[in-house]
């Protein structure tokens, strides 16, 4: 016999055991916190105006955007004089315990922007929380709330809860980096409006399997749903990685993807002159296929690696077999056949060169199963006859 597998330490989430209520009315009272310092808070005022965000300093719903002062334990003297203990607050994500002190509570967010998250139902159980406006290079850009058993940031989507009119009347879901690009989508179509896009974005996380799914089955979905990242190598990883998450098991409607300049995205559009009505096209009459991108961020890698790739034929030949692959990836005849035009377009093969290569990777791909088929058989006669 082989030595015992030993498990790896597990860890008990945050709040396991306390009444779920008594976190859920803590993190609400934090949202009042932070929305009262937001109102004497010059600075973080001024940056969300300057921001073009200045409605939501203006007015609290639905995002009761606040404040996080630069104090060690500013909210943790308040909720604890509001009757909070300290084991509700740390396991509420508020609060932390010092390594020196362990009996010491300081604050998890401080000097920061402050934006709630909210579960389906409407309650507040975390927090992303952007770094103020006066914070150094080295600060994180944004602190999320950690998991804890109210809050699973990675099923949840920030603002489903606070647009749900918009998404039951079927706008087209966009999928953003984060809370300042939603809300800037937000601001950019009329509340009256009867179509637009809604954005939303992961809490703080990359996009998950469950998040994936929740985008796929939002009544607007069937329009199709569109990625907008930042146009850099994160945001080119988040597109493919939505793409492998959204077309499967198969995408309710198109995906698409809008793409924007280096110097861009949701947020930084709506500061332009005119911004919002660019940024309402980008989203939808410039949006394109999501698996057209797919295709040029994975050809884009491979030059990056291999600068003079395509200089000749074995190169061009070698980048054909490592992107055909997409177009087996593709939801429709007529997709299918505009990825293989691209990778002809873009790699400089010649058609037959493609049509040989995916021929060639179909034909693996099936012995590859057949292989497997024959594997697993093999095996379960070794079984019968073992027994």
């Amino acid at each position: 016999m082989g030595a015992p597998r030993i498990s790896p330490p597990t860890f008990p989430v945050r709040g396991t055991g306390l009444d779920p209520a008594r976190l859920v009315a803590a993190v609400e009272a934090a949202v009042t916190y932070y929305r009262g310092q937001l109102e004497h808070a010059d600075g973080p005022r001024a940056y969300l105006v300057e921001r073009g965000l200045g409605v939501v300093v203006q007015r609290k719903w639905p995002w009761r955007v606040g404040y996080a002062p630069p104090g060690w334990n500013s909210l943790t003297r308040h909720l604890r004089a509001a009757g909070f203990t300290a084991e509700e607050l740390v396991g509420a994500g508020l609060s932390t315990r010092t390594r020196v002190d362990p009996d010491r509570l300081v604050d998890v967010f401080r000097d920061r922007l402050m934006f709630p998250a909210r579960d389906p139902a409407g309650h507040a159980v975390g927090f992303l929380g952007r770094a103020g406006p006066g914070a150094g290079s080295g600060v994180p850009k944004y602190i999320n709330s950690p998991e804890t058993s109210i809050y699973d940031k990675g099923r949840l989507l920030f603002g489903v809860a606070e647009q749900q009119e918009r998404l039951a009347a079927r706008w087209t879901p966009v999928l953003v980096e984060g809370p300042a690009d939603v809300l800037a989508v937000w601001l950019s179509y009329s509340r009256s409006g009867r179509s637009g896009a809604v954005a939303l974005a992961p809490c703080g996380t990359g996009l998950t399997s469950i998040q994936a799914a929740t985008l796929r089955e939002l009544p607007g979905a069937a329009e199709g749903i569109v990625a907008a990242f930042d146009a850099d190598p994160a945001g080119r990883g988040a597109v493919d990685r939505a793409w492998q998450l959204l077309r499967q098991p198969r995408p309710p409607g198109p995906l698409l993807v809008a793409e924007f300049s280096a110097s861009a995205d949701p947020a930084d559009l709506l500061r332009r002159p005119n911004g919002r009505a660019q940024l309402r096209a980008a989203l939808q009459r410039r949006a394109r296929p999501m698996l057209d991108a797919v295709v040029d961020h994975r050809l884009a890698r491979l030059v990056e690696r291999h600068p003079r790739l395509l200089e000749d034929i074995d190169g061009r030949c070698a980048a054909v077999r490592l992107l055909v692959p997409l177009f087996f990836e593709a939801v429709s005849p007529d997709e299918a056949i505009r990825v293989a035009r691209r990778i002809v377009a873009h790699t400089g093969a010649g058609v037959d060169t493609v049509a040989f290569t995916a021929l060639g990777y179909l034909e693996d791909d099936i012995q590859h199963v057949s292989l497997t088929a024959c594997d697993h058989n093999s095996r379960q006669l070794i079984g019968l006859a073992d027994n």
